[in-house]
């Protein structure tokens, strides 16, 4: 019985690509006649967090598609990189200069994670 549910959705997949011209209200009752609920989600901003980096979406256009208790996120909008900082140095940064954790982030992101960079730039400050 999954089999077939699954070579439906498939089929009515096919449909709706080659159907670009339906009606949102129309896709919706198709979508729902075959058990999937199709939602929108209002975020602010969305962060995908990697073992280097970062990859943020500010204001995303997010779909949420239900199919059998299976739940899909699709999102959409402009993303931009970020290298991750971690608490370690910015926390080296903070004990060697005085700063507040704000002043320490963007001394690390200006410097590009360079710790010996960003020390010496904020010291720098002070004299």
């Amino acid at each position: 019985m999954a089999n077939i549910k699954a070579l439906r959705f498939s089929y009515y997949l096919i449909a709706m690509i080659n159907l670009r011209n339906l009606d949102p209200k129309q896709i919706n009752r198709m979508m729902s006649k075959l058990g999937i609920k199709s939602t929108e989600l209002d975020a602010k901003r969305v962060i995908i967090e990697l073992e280097d980096k970062e990859i943020i979406i500010e204001e995303p256009q997010i779909n949420v598609v239900d199919f059998q208790g299976q739940k899909t996120y699709t999102i959409m909008g402009n993303p931009k990189e970020e290298e991750k900082i971690s608490e370690e140095d910015i926390k080296l940064v903070m004990e060697q200069t005085n700063v507040s954790r704000k002043k320490a982030i963007a001394a690390l992101k200006k410097n590009k994670n360079d710790i010996a960079a960003a020390i010496i730039e904020l010291k720098g400050e002070e004299y």
